[in-house]
C-alpha cells in the first residue's frame, strides 16, 4: 500500500467513524452521589421513582424515545415553551408532569462523572445537555436556571433566548 492510498483510507475512516465519547467517572476518588441503587426504574413505563426523593422521572429527555433512549432527537427549547410542554404533556398516563426546580434537577447530578453528569444506567443515552429548570434567578430579570449535564454546574439563561433540553418529573412539591 502507497503512502497516497494509506491516507485516504485514514481519512475515509476519521470521517465514517461515529464521534461517540464515554462517561468518564473517579469512583475510587469520589463516592456516588447518585447510585443506580437509589432508583426503581420502570423500563415498560420509560420511568424511573428515585428513592431519596420521592419523584418520579421520566427517563428520556423530550424527544428522545425508546427503553433506552435511543430513538428521536433531543428537542430544544426555550424556557416558555419548555413549561408549556410539560404541563401539556400525558406521558404514560400521567397528567402531572412538570419542569423540575433547580433543586430538584441538580439531585440528579452524579458528582463522580462527567459528559454526561448524570447515572447513564437510570437515565440512558443521555447527552450531557444543558437542562431547564422552572426556577426563575431570583432579581434577574428574564433569567432562569438550568443545569450542564456535561458537568454537572449549574448556569442561566435568558428565558425566551436558548434552546435548552427538557426532563420532566412528577411528584414532590
Amino acid at each position: 500500500m502507497n503512502l497516497r492510498t494509506y491516507v485516504i483510507l485514514v481519512l475515509v475512516g476519521a470521517i465514517a467513524a461515529p464521534s461517540l465519547q464515554a462517561q468518564i467517572c473517579k469512583y475510587n476518588n469520589i463516592r456516588r452521589s447518585a447510585p443506580d441503587d437509589r432508583y426503581v426504574v420502570n423500563v415498560e413505563q420509560g420511568t424511573l421513582l428515585d428513592k431519596k426523593t420521592g419523584l418520579t422521572w421520566k427517563r428520556c429527555v423530550e424527544g428522545q424515545t425508546g427503553e433506552g433512549c435511543d430513538s428521536g432527537n433531543v428537542l430544544y427549547l426555550n424556557w416558555g415553551q419548555a413549561l408549556s410542554r410539560a404541563a401539556a404533556s400525558t406521558y404514560a398516563g400521567f397528567k402531572d408532569w412538570r419542569l423540575p426546580s433547580y433543586k430538584e434537577l441538580e439531585s440528579l447530578v452524579e458528582i463522580a462523572c462527567i459528559e454526561p453528569a448524570i447515572n447513564t444506567t437510570v437515565f440512558p443515552n443521555d447527552t450531557g445537555d444543558w437542562v431547564w429548570s422552572s426556577s426563575p434567578v431570583q432579581g434577574g430579570g428574564n433569567s432562569a436556571l438550568y443545569v450542564d449535564f456535561s458537568g454537572g454546574e449549574p448556569y442561566s439563561d435568558l428565558r425566551y433566548n436558548s434552546g435548552l433540553a427538557v426532563r420532566l418529573v412528577r411528584g414532590g412539591q
